[in-house]
Parts: structure tokens; sequence; C-alpha cells
């Protein structure tokens, strides 16, 4: 198999056939991120030879039947409609027991989409995208440089939602910096209200040496939560989500990690936060923080 750097996956895509169709990130302008630092590159395609010669040695898997595909790079779906097509036609000629495709996505790769193209997508498999909304934030959006706004994710889902793509959204916890995170979390269940996402996963802000937003904290221009403040913010986004859907916080990022499914599990999910914020010290989760040397 080809795969270039490290290789980023959402946890539950865990049992997918991970192929590699991109590597890299078009927009790689998140003051956060140090995801693809590694490469060389910003973006690029993989040669269609390659992705060819990885799907025929999948079918020499005898064992495994395959029946999901995850793309890896940090957004395929920005891919045009075409090459999309050409990829999930692939796809089912090499692993006809494939019945879905998902992969990362960023807002901004939903809007040149027309809404045939997007039923189409769906129609060749496409579904179960995941996308780093990060916040519904509009001032930490901006501050963070993600390269859309809020209503941009509550208008782009709701074209997903009418297409048929089902998607997950990963949402940033301390992005919108100390004493906001519980406006920030109140900020984005608003959004999260208006639209579908199956499935919520919190992941707690780690901030590495060689990410911008490093040099704005040495800067003294932003300030990064607290521990226990983190966990108060998680605590505000599920008590303010109306909609049903599933809650996780199962990264390497998460000291404590919890999934549970909204509404029904509301009352268990507040009172394992309202137990850590009781009962463990700040000190502890700084420890715990600063022991991740690597996402």
């Amino acid at each position: 198999m080809h795969y270039t750097g490290t290789i980023w996956r959402p946890p539950y895509e865990a049992t997918s056939l991970l192929l590699e169709v991109t590597a890299g990130c078009t927009h790689h302008k998140c003051k956060f991120c140090t995801l693809y630092n590694d490469l060389p590159f910003k973006f690029r395609m993989s040669p269609m030879e390659d992705i060819e010669t990885d799907l025929q040695e999948v079918k020499g898997w005898k064992s495994k039947r395959i029946d999901r595909v995850f793309l890896t790079g940090a957004n395929p779906f920005v891919l045009s409609y075409d090459k999309l097509t050409t990829l999930a036609e692939i796809i089912h000629r090499h692993l006809p027991s494939v019945k879905s495709i998902g992969s990362f996505a960023r807002i901004t790769d939903v809007t040149p989409k027309t809404e045939k193209e997007l039923a189409n997508l769906h129609a060749m498999g496409y579904d179960g995208l995941t996308i780093g909304i990060e916040t519904g934030d509009d001032e930490a959006l901006r501050f963070m440089n993600k390269g859309y706004t809020s209503s941009d994710i509550i208008e782009q889902c709701q074209r997903l939602d009418t297409a048929g793509i089902h998607y997950s959204f990963f949402y940033l916890v301390s992005i919108s910096g100390a004493g906001r995170g519980e406006i920030g979390a109140k900020l984005t269940a608003d959004i999260c209200n208006q639209i579908h996402p199956t499935l919520i996963g919190a992941n707690m802000l780690t901030i590495y040496p060689d990410s911008e937003l490093y040099t704005e904290i040495q800067h003294e221009t932003w300030q990064e939560e607290g521990e226990l403040e983190k966990y108060k913010e998680v605590r505000t986004l599920i008590e303010n989500l109306r909609i049903p859907t599933i809650f996780a916080a199962m990264g390497t990022s998460n000291a404590y990690q919890f999934h549970g499914q909204l509404p029904k599990d509301r009352k268990k999910l507040l009172s394992f936060l309202d137990e850590v914020i009781e009962n463990v010290s700040e000190e502890d989760l700084q420890r715990y923080r600063k022991s991740i040397h690597h996402l």
C-alpha cells in the first residue's frame, strides 16, 4: 500500500480500508494545526496508477471482506466531481463489496459542488464525511484562519443533508481561548442544532511549538484555556445540544475518554464530566497534556 507521511483517521474508521488518494491539506493555514508539517508539499493527489495498484493488492486479501473505504489525506472531498466519480468507479470495480466511501472534508470542499453532483456522489457510495468544523464561534474561526464562517457551516451541511450524505464533526475544545470556552460551546450548539451531524467528536486543543498558535501565545496575543476550563466547555456544549447525535471524546488528546447518545445519555455524560471537574486537579490534567508528544 502507498502511504505518505503520517496517516490520520477518525477513531470510528478503525475497521475501514484506508486508501490514499491525496496527501496533505489544500488549506494548511489553521494556526493550531501541525498534522501535515512532516510533508515536503502542501497538497497532492495520488497518481491513479498507485491507487489502482493498492486496490489490486487489497483484492488479494482473501480473508477480509471490505465494506467501507476511507480516503486518506486532510480533505480528499476537495477533488472535483469528475475525479471523485472516477475514484468511486475504480473502487467499486476492484472491490464490489464496498458499500460506502468516506473521507475527511472541509466545509469549503462542499461549496463548488452542485446539488445534483452531491446527490450523485451519494448514489455512488460517498457517505460519512468527517468535517473539522472546530467551532461555531466566528471570532475564533477568523482568528484561527479556518477559511469559513458559522453561516457557511449551516449552509453547506444543509446541502449535504438534502443530498443524503451523512457527516460527523470534530469540535476543538479551547479554540475560543481562555475565558471564552463556554461562549464558543453555546455558539457551536446553536449551529449544530440547525443541522444533522451523526456524531460530534470533541478533541482537546494540544499546542505544539511548530504551530503558528504557539507563536501567538509567545507574543501574548492569545491565551489557552486551563484544562479544567476545557471540561467545563465540553459540559456546556453537551448541555446545549438539542439534536439526536452521538457525542464522543475518544482521541489521544482527551485525558478522559467517553461517549454517549444524545439526548438519551445526557445526564450520564454530564455526571461524568462533573466528576472530572470536581475530583481531578488542574495539575494532573496539565501533566497529561504535556505528556502528549504527538497526536
